[in-house]
């Protein structure tokens, strides 16, 4: 049986992953390290499948709307961030509602990277993120009250370091959590205690610089643990690592006919759903991967391999480094020829933009999840 923290790549794995969710039981205990979470995250991140998708086959279970409502709630949030992504585009890197108050620096706690910071539940999944890719939900949150309220590190950094290593990586959700437990982008910041942390982790540690109440919590000075920052090492050169994973893959070689029609994915696209109704022999598929958006938004190794394997379920496809216009350069492709799907990262592209599968058509920034969540369930639950 394949673990849960196993991430299978076949489009028929994959599935079975969506066959297999408990929207009943999520709402009871989804918080726990060992709750009945999907860990369909990596797959709807990288666009393989949708929170819609995910969402159709959660409603014909037979459950009622109020059964599976946080369920449904949990997929809302991913459209909502991207939705405020679309809407604000680079703004989401910066502070959205007002400066992280308690910020003194724009680095990284050392412990916190190393995973060494004391809390043994927080330790263990840090160091169990750089093995799987992922990292639960509420120890996220975890995470990043470490780092912003008792590292008192700025939440960028930080944010950047755990986009860098997850599989499900998605810059709007990851960034805007961030900023939400930092409180740069809500009315309240998140704290948790080292009771709340062995409850949801099943820990008992005791004695810790988080032992303490909730009172003296928010006030707490930053411990020696988490004293020592560092900028994370979160750079390589994209075409060689590319190139050394693909076993030499090159531009120079790719079949491109420039009277097919072209379909383009990239990092947050790889649906092998998308435009099938073309014949294979009349289309390019290729997975353009532009150095410089991944120069803004690094990822690693592990999570480059995972996009290269997700790709393999789509037939024909092939890899392309480089930008959009030196691709229709290098293949005198016409912009009337190219396909893609709207997403915030592809401002370079032109030609056919097609929308993403989203849940509802609520659009545009909300100034809450629940602003959002009131127009939308209206019309998801119909």
């Amino acid at each position: 049986m394949i673990s849960p923290l196993e991430f299978p790549t076949d489009y028929a794995s994959i599935l079975q992953r969506i066959e297999a969710i408990k929207p009943s039981s999520y709402g009871r205990n989804r918080n726990f390290i060992d709750g009945d979470i999907s860990y369909l995250s990596p797959y709807i991140s990288r666009g393989v499948i949708s929170t819609k998708q995910v969402f159709e086959h959660a409603s014909q279970m037979g459950y009622s709307p109020s059964t599976i409502e946080k369920f449904v709630q949990e997929l809302a949030w991913r459209d909502y961030w991207q939705q405020i992504w679309i809407e604000k585009k680079d703004a989401i890197n910066t502070d959205l509602r007002q400066p992280q108050a308690n910020a003194l620096h724009s680095e990284l706690s050392t412990s916190i990277i190393e995973g060494t910071t004391g809390i043994d539940a927080i330790d263990t999944a840090i160091i169990e993120l750089y093995d799987t890719g992922y990292i639960h939900n509420h120890v996220r949150m975890y995470v990043a009250m470490m780092a912003c309220h008792v590292g008192k590190n700025h939440w960028l950094q930080p944010a950047r370091w755990m986009y860098y290593h997850l599989l499900d990586g998605d810059w709007a959700s990851n960034a805007l959590s961030w900023q939400w437990v930092a409180g740069t982008n809500s009315h309240k910041t998140y704290f948790a205690n080292q009771e709340n942390i062995n409850k949801y982790t099943h820990t008992r540690q005791k004695g810790s610089y988080l032992d303490i109440p909730y009172s003296e919590l928010t006030e707490i000075t930053r411990p020696a643990e988490l004293e020592a920052t560092q900028l994370p090492n979160l750079g390589y050169d994209l075409k060689p690592t590319l190139e050394k994973l693909t076993s030499g893959a090159s531009n120079k070689t790719l079949a491109i006919n420039p009277k097919n029609l072209t379909y383009l994915y990239n990092y947050y696209n790889l649906d092998p759903l998308w435009g099938q109704s073309t014949p294979e022999q009349e289309t390019n598929r290729i997975l353009l991967l532009e150095p410089e958006i991944f120069k803004k938004y690094p990822v690693s190794e592990k999570c480059l391999q995972f996009m290269i394997d997700l790709s393999k379920n789509i037939a024909g496809i092939q890899l392309y480094i480089g930008s959009f216009d030196e691709l229709l350069s290098d293949y005198q492709l016409q912009e009337s020829s190219i396909h893609y799907k709207e997403h915030p990262l592809n401002t370079s592209y032109r030609g056919n933009e097609h929308p993403r599968d989203w849940m509802s058509s609520v659009t545009g920034h909300h100034r809450s999840f629940f602003s959002f969540w009131k127009k939308s369930s209206i019309e998801i639950f119909s």
